[in-house]
């Protein structure tokens, strides 16, 4: 589920793990999508979903849609370095 300030995901084993949000974005056709990583790791690794307007995580689907995705977060990450 997400919300404002986080959301939880659950582990491999069926733990709910919080995560913190880095950044929200709406790609040209109007879906959502959400870019986090683990609250308790920093320097971690990045992961991404589509969301809903009721908050629910989707799996993103196409090698096509990942590649936006991942274009997407290598510009953030750039940004961040130069800020």
């Amino acid at each position: 589920m997400l919300d404002s300030n986080g959301l939880y995901v659950k582990d491999e084993e069926g733990n709910e793990v919080k995560m913190t949000i880095l950044f929200t974005f709406d790609a040209p056709d109007g879906t959502q999508y959400v870019v986090f990583q683990r609250a308790d790791d920093e320097e971690g690794e990045v992961y991404a979903s589509r969301y809903n307007d009721q908050g629910e995580l989707l799996p993103i689907e196409s090698d096509e849609e990942w590649d936006m995705v991942q274009e997407v977060i290598n510009t953030f990450i750039e940004d961040e370095e130069d800020a």
